[in-house]
């Protein structure tokens, strides 16, 4: 088993990254995929937890824009989130790692309640846990929730996976001329408003000193590389 330089991770997913270039629903080839990556970062003896957005299914915040009342909007942002928790377990386990989806907000008929005790004692014994529902409150993002659960589950480090390959000082699909970071702090991201994830969650990894790496989720074996302290997309800290 090789070295790993971080011990327990959290890996942000976008719900986008689960619908391909449809752009909504589901692509099982990518899921598949996402799949190994994940069990690569597993085989190597490392602690996963994973939260995913729900993107590919609802956005809150556009529901939001077009009149729908905020609070009512970003439930259903939430619930999203957990079909797209329920789709990760059903490829995960098919792949052989042993998953549990936790959710916010209670429905124990499709999953267990979020109980901190109770995902650490999975972890414990080598689970992978899905963390759905986002933090069961609207106005946070899934990214706040990411890091929200992160600390609690004192994850080592939390990696978002985007779809560019780290941190840019514009858009690189947009500005063939913007600058890549390799490594930067959390104010940095902060007062050029990087919008690598939102103010809450930078603030909050900030304040708990948890490093973030963020890379891109359609290199392979991108996540197994940065768990074991190798350079992959960008550090902030």
């Amino acid at each position: 088993m090789p070295d790993v330089h971080y011990k327990r991770i959290l890996l942000k997913l976008s719900g986008e990254a689960l619908a391909g270039e449809k752009g909504f629903g589901f692509d099982f080839d990518v899921l598949n995929r996402l799949a190994g990556e994940v069990k690569q970062v597993v085989d190597q003896g490392v602690s996963v937890g994973l939260v995913v957005g729900g993107g590919n299914i609802v956005r809150g915040g556009q529901l939001a824009k077009i009149g729908m009342d905020r609070v009512g909007a970003d439930y259903m942002g939430m619930l999203g989130t957990v079909i797209n928790a329920l789709a990760m377990q059903d490829v995960l386990e098919r792949t052989g790692v042993d998953t549990r989806v936790m959710t916010a907000i209670r429905m124990e008929e499709l999953a267990e309640p979020y109980i901190r005790r109770r995902a650490l004692r999975h972890f414990e014994k080598g689970r992978t846990v899905i963390f759905a529902a986002g933090t069961g409150n609207p106005y946070f993002s899934t990214d706040t929730a990411a890091v929200l659960r992160a600390i609690q589950m004192k994850a080592d480090v939390i990696i978002k996976a985007t779809s560019v390959d780290g941190v840019y000082s514009a858009d690189p699909k947009k500005d063939p001329s913007a600058k890549f970071f390799t490594e930067m702090s959390y104010r940095d991201v902060i007062v050029d408003q990087l919008g690598v994830m939102d103010q809450t969650a930078i603030t909050l990894c900030s304040e708990n000193k948890l490093p973030l790496i963020v890379l891109n989720i359609h290199r392979q074996g991108a996540v197994a590389a940065a768990t074991r302290g190798e350079r992959v997309g960008t550090l902030v800290r």
